[in-house]
Formats: structure tokens, sequence, C-alpha cells
């Protein structure tokens, strides 16, 4: 059964976890078979980046393993993105807390942490306050979580 499915990722500020797990997720999805039915975004639930591009330590970290997330703009999560996406990807508890309350009520999708697709329950922690280690840390949780949603879909929607 094929269908457009549409992905979001969400974190704070949407310059180092949201657009690193966009971005690992975008590229997995590329080599896809169904690639052309997978659409791939993220936003923050704050406001402060919006128009930024991700942090350089963010850019730098996906560089280095392949992955081009510079040309990435920070947004701020809407409620017309309950309407548009089938999945929404929080990067950590408060965030999946802050979605749930402008989350509508009729919204049908897949609304939780982002982790859960690599069976943890755990956040993906914010490195914007630590070092580079803390981001290739995230880069390695977001390319866990990536295979196990890209897996997810194909197995319930392609």
């Amino acid at each position: 059964m094929s269908t457009s499915i549409n992905v979001l990722f969400v974190c704070l500020g949407n310059i180092c976890r949201s657009p690193t797990a966009q971005g690992i997720f975008q590229s997995m999805v590329d080599s896809h078979p169904s690639a052309h039915s997978i659409y791939v975004d993220s936003a923050g639930t704050g406001d402060w980046h919006i128009g930024a591009p991700p942090d350089s330590r963010a850019v730098s970290a996906a560089k280095q393993r392949g992955c081009d997330i510079s040309g990435l703009r920070a947004r701020q999560v809407t409620r017309q993105d309950f309407d548009q996406f089938d999945y929404i990807l929080a990067m950590d508890a408060q965030n999946l807390l802050d979605l749930r309350a402008i989350c509508p009520g009729n919204f049908k999708g897949t609304l939780c942490r982002f982790l859960d697709f690599a069976d943890m329950q755990a956040d993906v922690p914010d490195p914007y306050f630590g070092g580079s280690e803390g981001f290739e840390h995230v880069f390695d949780l977001c390319q866990s979580a990536s295979r196990g949603l890209l897996a997810h879909i194909s197995r319930h929607h392609v």
C-alpha cells in the first residue's frame, strides 16, 4: 500500500537535533525505493532561531559523516503541521509535552519521542551548551532512530 508519508522532527530551537535528524533521515530516504513518497522536514517549539541555519557544530558533525544539513533553515512548529504530517517526532519529553499542548484533538498521526523508533525510552540530549562530542552523540542516536523509523514506515505504509 503506497501512500505519501510526511515526517516532522521537532526540537527546541531547530538548529541542533531536529535538523540533524532531518538530514540523516532524508539521506536514508533518498536511497530508499520509496523515496518519492516520503517527505521530511524539521521545526522547533521555540521561535529564537527562525530563519537561522543549523548550529555550526551540528553542520560539522553531519558533514564528517557525509550528510549536508547546511542549507536547512529553522522554523517554528505550527498547529497546521498537525494537518500535514503523519509523524511528528519530538527529540525529548519536554518538546513532546509542548507539542501535545498545541495538538488538535483530531490529529490522527503519530506523536512520540524520536528515540522510540530505536527502542529507547530516552531523550535525544540537547548538545547546544556542550562541546562537539555532544553533536557526535546526537548524530549516532538520530542515525539509529532513523533506521528504525524507515523500517517502520516501510512495513506499515509503503
